[in-house]
C-alpha cells in the first residue's frame, strides 16, 4: 500500500480509500457479512481511510461500518460527512446551518458507536447559508474533540477558497474519474495552490469502469443509477449507455495489454495526480478491495495516456457543468 498526506496537513492515509456509499441502500441489495468481511480484508491490506456519511441511509452505511471495524477503529482513519436533510420531506438540499452540522455530528457518532471521527466534511455547499457560518461549525466540532480534521465536499473552486479562509479545511471531496475531469479542470489548481488534498469519489464512475455491465444492463429498482443521469452527466440514459459500455470496451482493450484489470486501471489513472490524495473505491466485497489495491503498482508511460485519452472521445452524456446540490449525491 502507498500512503499521502493530505493536503498540507499531517493527516496520512492510505492511497486507496473504502467508500461505504454502496451499503446505504442507493446501490441495492448487498450481503452484509460480505461488507463486513470486506472492511477486515481492507484493514489487512494496509487500507487506513474508510468514508461514509450520516446522508447513506440516514446512519445505515455508519453504523455497518462502525460494527465492522469493531476493535480495529484504532488502524483506521474513518472520514463521514453531515450536512444532508436525511428526511425525504426536507425542503432543503442542503443544510450548512450551525445547528445542523453540530447536531448531525452527534448523531453520526452514535450511530458509529465512536466518540470521534478522523475526518468530518460537510457533504454539499448549502446556497441558503453563509459559508463562514458552515465553518464555524465545522470549527466547533474540531474544538469540541468529535473530529481530528475537517473538510469540506463539492465545493466549487471560489467556495473553496472562501471556506479555508475561515477554516483549516484539509480536503475537498469531489467526483473524478475518466467519464468526468469537470473538477480537475475547474478546482484542482485552487486545491493546490492552497493546499487541500483531494478525495476522488466514484473513480470507477459508478461502476461503469468495474467492466461488469454489458449494453443490456438492467439497474435495480432500488439503484439510484436507473435514472440515467449521474451528477448532471447522462453516462446512464437508455440512448447513451450502450455507447459508454463501447469506450469501456476499447479501455478493457488497454488494460489487457498491461495485463491489469479495469478497476485498477481507472483508479491509478485518478491517483497520477498527486493532489489526489486518496481514490474512494466503493465496497461490498472482499474480492473488489483486492482488485482495487492492485491500482497502486500500475505506473502509466506517455503512450498509455495518450491512447486513454483518445478512448474517451466518444464518451455521450458529458457536461462541463460542475455538479450542484440535487444531482445525486
Amino acid at each position: 500500500m502507498q500512503y499521502r498526506r493530505m493536503g498540507q496537513s499531517d493527516l496520512e492515509v492510505s492511497v486507496i480509500g473504502f467508500g461505504a456509499w454502496e451499503v446505504g441502500g442507493s446501490y441495492g441489495a448487498f450481503d452484509e457479512r460480505e461488507f463486513m468481511d470486506a472492511v477486515q480484508r481492507a484493514l489487512d491490506l494496509g487500507v487506513t481511510l474508510f468514508d461514509t456519511a450520516l446522508a447513506y441511509g440516514a446512519g445505515r452505511s455508519e453504523s455497518l461500518l462502525g460494527r465492522a471495524l469493531g476493535k480495529r477503529r484504532s488502524e483506521a482513519v474513518v472520514v463521514t460527512k453531515g450536512g444532508l436533510p436525511t428526511r425525504p420531506d426536507s425542503k432543503r438540499p442542503a443544510d450548512g446551518r450551525y445547528e445542523s452540522i453540530m447536531k448531525d455530528i452527534d448523531t453520526s457518532l452514535q450511530a458509529l458507536g465512536m466518540d470521534y471521527v478522523d475526518l468530518f466534511l460537510q457533504h454539499w455547499p448549502d446556497s441558503d447559508t453563509p459559508i463562514e457560518e458552515s465553518m464555524h461549525a465545522l470549527l466547533d466540532v474540531q474544538k469540541a474533540g468529535k473530529a481530528r480534521y475537517i473538510g469540506v465536499s463539492n465545493y466549487h473552486p471560489q467556495d473553496l477558497r472562501t471556506a479555508r479562509e475561515h477554516a483549516p479545511i484539509v480536503t475537498n471531496q469531489v467526483g473524478y474519474n475518466l467519464f468526468d475531469r469537470r473538477w480537475e479542470r475547474q478546482m484542482f489548481p485552487t486545491a493546490r495552490e492552497i493546499g487541500v488534498g483531494v478525495m476522488a469519489y466514484g473513480p470507477m464512475a459508478h461502476g461503469l469502469l468495474t467492466g461488469a455491465f454489458t449494453r443490456e444492463t438492467a439497474f435495480d429498482e432500488h439503484d439510484w443509477r436507473r435514472r440515467g443521469v449521474i451528477f448532471g452527466q447522462a453516462l446512464f440514459t437508455p440512448e447513451n449507455f450502450p455507447t459508454n459500455i463501447g469506450v469501456v470496451e476499447k479501455l478493457q482493450q488497454i488494460a489487457g495489454e498491461l495485463g491489469v484489470g479495469l478497476a485498477p486501471l481507472a483508479i491509478a489513472w485518478v491517483l497520477r495526480d498527486p493532489v489526489v490524495a486518496v481514490a474512494l473505491s466503493g465496497t461490498r466485497r472482499p474480492q473488489e478491495i483486492e482488485e482495487n489495491v492492485k491500482a497502486v503498482d500500475i505506473q502509466f508511460s506517455d503512450d498509455v495516456l495518450r491512447r486513454i485519452d483518445e478512448a474517451m472521445t466518444g464518451v455521450a452524456g458529458q457536461t462541463q457543468d460542475l455538479p450542484i446540490i440535487g444531482g445525486g449525491r
